[in-house]
């Protein structure tokens, strides 16, 4: 697959499956979160709301590297035999 290139079309799609399992997780813990804040759990609380920022932004980079995947560069060339 290296040799002659990368499919973008699979790649942004398990991008995509990837992002799918980030959000149910953030879903999830920020589940969490709100049973540990209603617990008076302070500070599982508070690492569960860490962890959640972190898959958002997780997810971000994700978005970002989608876009990339479409950006070209100038020192590659594709060749048909």
């Amino acid at each position: 697959m290296c040799e002659g290139g990368i499919n973008t079309g699979q790649m942004k799609q398990a991008m995509a499956m990837v992002d799918d399992q980030l959000a149910l997780a953030q879903q999830w813990l920020e589940q969490l979160h709100h049973l540990a804040d209603h617990g008076d759990r302070a500070a599982s609380s508070a690492e569960l709301a860490q962890v959640t920022v972190m898959l958002g932004q997780a997810r971000e980079k994700i978005e970002n590297a989608v876009n990339q995947l479409d950006v070209g560069t100038d020192d590659v060339t594709i060749e048909r035999v």
